[in-house]
């Protein structure tokens, strides 16, 4: 299987809304049509998120302003995969952070220490469990060294919280690619691993 990990830009806007349109978001919640607008670097202060047109619409807007920031998965020409992973610090006021984030430490802003989030992976339901999510968090890791980036930061749900959900990825598929558990509560781990 020959897949193609490429950077999310401006140009790739209709390739990452198809894939939305036609992929379920999550086994439990597909009817949601999320477009992972929740998790981006802008302000949800004012947003209106409350259809799945108006989330369509954002989604646009929020690729071509770099807002929502990842990698997708080509198979040829089609999106089998996406993986949301953006600046940590600058995604604090996203709508998902200010919802379920509240149990994630922060680092002091004086700190200099950078840390890049991975917040969510889709996968094509015919494409799971072939290593795409992998190839996706690799290509992030990879990037985020370059980039200058102390750590690449992942929550994933535990199946005994609130959030049953696969979409924060895997505890195995973090612990395989060098990712230690820092943190472990009730809504979930912060698991990171360390670049430098």
């Amino acid at each position: 299987m020959d897949i193609e990990i490429r950077k999310l830009i401006p140009d790739l806007a209709e390739d990452y809304v198809h894939f939305f349109d036609t992929t379920p978001h999550d086994k439990n919640v597909d009817e949601h049509k999320c477009y992972c607008v929740c998790w981006c670097n802008d302000d949800y202060e004012g947003k209106d998120f409350s259809s799945v047109e108006k989330r369509r619409k954002c989604a646009f807007q929020y690729v071509e302003g770099n807002n929502i920031q990842g990698y997708l998965a080509y198979s040829g020409n089609t999106v089998v995969g996406w993986c949301n992973a953006n600046t940590k610090l600058n995604c604090l006021k996203c709508a998902s952070w200010r919802r379920f984030m509240d149990y994630v430490p922060l680092e002091r802003a004086n700190s200099g220490i950078k840390v890049k989030s991975i917040f969510c992976f889709v996968i094509a339901p015919e494409m799971k469990r072939k290593g795409i999510a992998t190839l996706l968090l690799d290509r992030v890791c990879e990037d985020a060294t370059r980039d200058g980036f102390d750590y690449v930061e992942a929550y994933p749900y535990k199946e005994s919280s609130y959030q049953s959900s696969d979409f924060g990825g895997y505890l195995d598929m973090y612990k395989k690619s060098g990712f230690n558990v820092s943190l472990e509560t009730e809504q979930g781990l912060v698991m990171r691993k360390q670049l430098k």
